[in-house]
């Protein structure tokens, strides 16, 4: 069954600093490595094509939990720690913003071409997908960013955003090939953003009449709505609030991290030593390799893993971010050797949390959690982008577009 959605993703300003992409591009790989040893490369783009999924693993990731930049950064970071062992991986990603989509045909043919595919099949896929979102879907959005992704295999995954200059708000566009049954019918595996009024949508499964008759040079006027299954409003706040976040699922985590009498699970001793917020990251990570899609319905909550640029729910742990890092490097390489004992113990964590979350609901006390966290982060080398502005004019601000 195909996913549709939607949801506002406004623009944020700043600049995603160094010191928070290098360890999104570390963290995320690692990521993509371990669900490609588990699950396949086809997995991936299964999940990439999912907009719950996409938006709580950038959240996991550190970014702010709901604005636009999330798109432009996790497929720039995951290119970077990708592409340089994709022969391992089986998985390629192409394009970008800017210069770096336009390079996207050439990208593609080359990885095609390394791989023994119709990289002009490929080529023309891709250019209907962005010719699809910016023409035959007139809904106000322009794109300006499209990332191609492709396994070994040929299956192909599309990302990309377009942006509406009237109200400031971003839409998010997936595609993935396995659901495509035809490029002018229903093609999208799930439009992410808000529905804002009657739109041209030539590609709606009801449109069929227009198609038909533009063909034909005929005047027909086609006025279906786009067809909105799975929904998820970003509210243009920063912060991160109760109403945001599954409390007994935040509740599990917590519990996990900080009181270990109530956790029991194989491999739990391979971990012993790490500090409770370190846990607590693992078990949010955990959940991003192996939940179940309908645990991706709050992605604000995987925001508590690693907080966000802007400090919203509270500023990045640096040393928490590492050491997660570390743990999941440590399990993906042993893994690499035969052995499994750290996998299944970081695959424990979210059995775990998931298992004691019916007993626990922190909803009295989601305030003192933010404070606890926020006091905690800063003990942890905690950061934003905005900590070492001295005034207004010195700081960097780049629009996420």
């Amino acid at each position: 069954m195909k996913r549709s959605g939607y949801a506002d993703l406004p623009l944020h300003y700043g600049h995603v600093p160094q010191w928070l992409y290098d360890r999104m591009a570390r963290l995320g790989g690692a990521i993509v490595e371990t669900i490609i040893a588990e699950y396949g490369s086809s997995e991936v783009l299964r999940r990439i094509s999912d907009p719950f999924w996409f938006q709580a693993f950038g959240a996991v990731l550190g970014m702010d939990w709901h604005s636009s930049g999330i798109t432009t950064s996790v497929m720039g970071s995951l290119k970077q720690a990708i592409n340089p062992i994709s022969k391992n991986l089986g998985i390629h990603i192409c394009g970008g913003r800017g210069k770096h989509s336009r390079r996207t045909p050439e990208e593609i043919t080359e990885a095609a071409d390394a791989r023994g595919l119709d990289g002009d099949y490929l080529v023309r896929c891709s250019r209907l997908s962005a010719k699809i979102d910016s023409t035959a879907v007139q809904d106000g959005f322009q794109i300006y960013l499209h990332t191609f992704i492709l396994t070994d295999d040929g299956e192909w995954a599309v990302v990309q955003q377009g942006l509406n200059d009237g109200t400031g708000l971003a839409r998010r566009y997936h595609w993935h090939s396995p659901r495509i049954r035809s490029f002018v019918e229903e093609p999208h595996a799930s439009i992410y953003g808000r529905n804002r009024g009657s739109i041209l949508n030539l590609v709606d499964q009801k449109a069929d009449t227009a198609r038909d008759g533009i063909m034909a040079i005929a005047r027909e006027e086609p006025g279906a709505m786009m067809k909105e299954i799975r929904n998820i409003i970003m509210p243009r706040r920063h912060d991160v609030t109760e109403k945001d976040v599954n409390l007994k699922r935040l509740g599990g985590v917590l519990a996990l991290a900080y009181d270990r009498g109530l956790a029991d699970f194989e491999g739990f001793l391979l971990l012993e030593g790490l500090g409770p917020r370190t846990m607590q990251s693992l078990a949010l990570v955990s959940e991003v390799i192996y939940g179940t899609p309908t645990r991706f319905d709050d992605p604000a909550r995987f925001s508590f893993a690693h907080g966000g640029k802007d400090g919203n729910p509270f500023p990045v742990p640096l040393k928490v971010y590492d050491e997660t890092i570390d743990q999941l490097k440590k399990a993906v390489n042993r893994a690499k050797m035969g052995h499994d004992d750290r996998r299944l113990a970081l695959k424990g964590l979210a059995r775990a949390a998931q298992a004691i979350e019916e007993r626990h609901d922190p909803s009295a006390d989601f305030e003192r959690v933010i404070e606890k966290e926020v006091r905690e982060s800063r003990r942890q080398g905690g950061r934003t982008v905005f900590d070492k502005v001295e005034k207004p004019g010195d700081e960097q601000l780049t629009l996420f577009k």
